[in-house]
């Protein structure tokens, strides 16, 4: 029977290396994921991602680095460090001299000044093919130079981290590589700079537990291996089935360690917009006294609201489901928004969104309370009601806030924070009283807007500002009406009677002295008009940072202090 095979080409993705026999080794290579045979054209073309199983193959340094890099932008930094043997263990100056020869690497990381989209950056990145990238002294004295040359020059730093942890060879010696990275860290940090790490496959051990976890921000790639002990060291050592995806990097997403997962066709894209956000300068003067549109809804905010509503009736308007949410008003205002997610510590809470984003070319920090739209979106939003790990979310975007210079901007809209026995377990109360402590001090302007219901305690962690504004529809209370009416009054029917005597409404609020603007809506606030609400709004928001043109860091937090103080 004659052999049919040789009459087909060799391009199907889903071929074994046995069914293509005759094709020249190096033109198909096997996906580390399915196993399966791949065309390695088509391989390098898809971003070293198997284009089968979308599987991500592990690369070389200098290949990672070209992916973002400007092309023949990059000037390699601290080559020919000599290594040392401080065990004077048995083979190893030789193992190391081998793998020199072999990879045309003088240790497992690559680090140097390049540019990414015309943007200066001081980068590096770790290789695997070295010892699996383990950390030993060449390798911290690399990544401290780095950080240090990179606060003398005032550059933010890339960093692509992977390894399998701190190399036995060196014992001591580099276990101490992680305390004197992550002290190099801390100083560029003081010097208000911005870091980048971006964990890849697998990222463990004493790396982890140094300058990989140590970023502004933390971006992964998908499926990556992230974790401090290994997997099968913890499945050992404990004695159980570890869960599917464990330490995976969307595992790590979910526990609130990592800011977000980015696709390597999007990493070049992305780390390029976050440096241009971390290295504008926020120019608060930057605005015109005057923009288009400001007349037409100014004429049209004076026209009277075909009814007057009762505080209970604005109270059932601020609850409605058809009312905008924080992420609808932030897609109107700003642009190039960056979710950011976790508290680093425990996980990443639906109920509070945040993350950096562009008003008209100048750089904030935007937060808001979500809440969701159907019943499986409210979920996973919990209905609007935050978790303690949602505020020390917010805490610690507001602190990036301040390290950048960026002024802070959050949208309330919640019931009251979420009440349950995880959440006092994880100290809700404590979690509030932080971010009431820390927001009063902060260096940068804050601006709170209440969007739908400002519900107590809960609503409060967000809304220390320099200035806070409500709808007109909105609401802000010590606690819901129906409470207030069944604590005080023994009554809960009594809620419409409570809602005018707590004054809750935004006019009421005005006049009390515990807001400073109200946002008129004409008619209730909704999809149709959103758009025509978010122009003036816009407007305000300008108005409002083009005031704190001039000011210090110091009178931000005074300001602050004082109108607390007169309340």
């Amino acid at each position: 029977m004659p052999d049919f095979k040789k009459f087909f080409k060799k391009t199907s993705v889903s071929q074994t290396e046995e069914q293509a026999p005759e094709v020249p080794k190096g033109l198909w290579v096997k996906c580390p994921k399915c196993s399966e045979m791949v065309y390695k054209e088509d391989v390098v073309e898809n971003h070293y991602v198997c284009p089968k199983c979308g599987g991500y193959f592990r690369i070389k340094a200098k290949t990672r680095m070209r992916m973002v890099m400007d092309p023949h932008s990059f000037e390699e930094w601290f080559t020919g460090i000599e290594n040392s043997n401080p065990l004077n263990y048995p083979g190893y100056p030789e193992k190391v001299k081998e793998l020199q020869e072999k990879t045309h690497l003088d240790e497992a990381v690559r680090i140097g000044l390049a540019s990414i989209d015309g943007q200066p950056v001081v980068i590096g990145a770790l290789d695997a093919r070295f010892l699996m990238a383990s950390m030993g002294y060449v390798v911290g004295e690399k990544i401290t130079r780095a950080f240090e040359e990179a606060t003398k020059r005032r550059l933010p730093v890339v960093l692509f981290c992977c390894s399998g942890g701190a190399r036995m060879q060196e014992g001591m010696v580099s276990l101490m590589q992680m305390a004197k990275t992550s002290a190099a860290i801390r100083e560029h940090s003081k010097a208000g700079l911005f870091y980048l790490s971006v964990l890849t496959d697998p990222t463990t051990g004493g790396v982890t537990a140094s300058f990989a976890m140590l970023g502004d921000i933390i971006l992964a790639e998908p499926g990556a291996l992230i974790g401090f002990a290994g997997p099968r060291v913890i499945q050992q050592t404990i004695g159980q089935k570890l869960p599917e995806g464990f330490q995976r990097a969307e595992f790590l997403l979910e526990h609130g360690m990592i800011d977000g997962i980015v696709a390597r066709e999007d990493l070049k894209s992305t780390i390029s917009n976050l440096l241009r956000l971390h290295t504008t300068q926020v120019e608060y003067g930057s605005f015109p006294d005057e923009w288009p549109g400001r007349q037409s809804f100014t004429k049209k905010k004076n026209r009277k609201p075909k009814t007057q509503m009762s505080a209970w009736e604005r109270v059932q308007t601020a609850r409605s489901a058809k009312r905008p949410v924080a992420l609808d008003y932030i897609s109107i205002l700003f642009s190039d928004f960056m979710e950011l997610h976790g508290d680093r510590g425990f996980r990443d809470d639906g109920a509070v969104i945040g993350g950096v984003a562009y008003l008209d070319g100048q750089p904030v920090t935007v937060i808001g309370i979500q809440k969701g739209r159907s019943t499986k979106e409210n979920l996973i939003r919990n209905f609007g009601m935050p978790s303690p790990e949602g505020y020390r979310k917010a805490l610690r975007l507001m602190k990036q806030a301040e390290k950048f210079g960026r002024p802070i901007i959050t949208f309330i809209d919640t019931p009251g924070a979420f009440c349950g026995i995880e959440a006092e377990e994880r100290g809700q109360g404590e979690a509030i009283a932080r971010n009431l402590l820390e927001m009063s001090d902060m260096k940068v302007p804050i601006l709170a807007i209440v969007i739908g219901e400002g519900g107590s305690g809960g609503a409060l962690a967000l809304g220390v500002g320099n200035e806070v504004w409500m709808m007109e529809n909105a609401t802000y209370t010590i606690l819901s009406p129906e409470g207030f009416a069944s604590i005080l009054w023994k009554d809960s029917k009594r809620a419409d009677e409570a809602a005018e005597v707590m004054k809750v409404t935004a006019a009421q609020l005005k006049e009390l002295g515990i807001i400073e603007r109200v946002i008129p809506e004409e008619y209730p606030v909704c999809e149709d008009n959103l758009e025509e609400i978010g122009e003036y709004l816009k407007i305000q928001i300008k108005r409002f940072l083009r005031k704190q043109d001039g000011k210090t860091a110091e009178q931000f937090a005074t300001e602050r202090y004082e109108r607390f103080r007169r309340m």
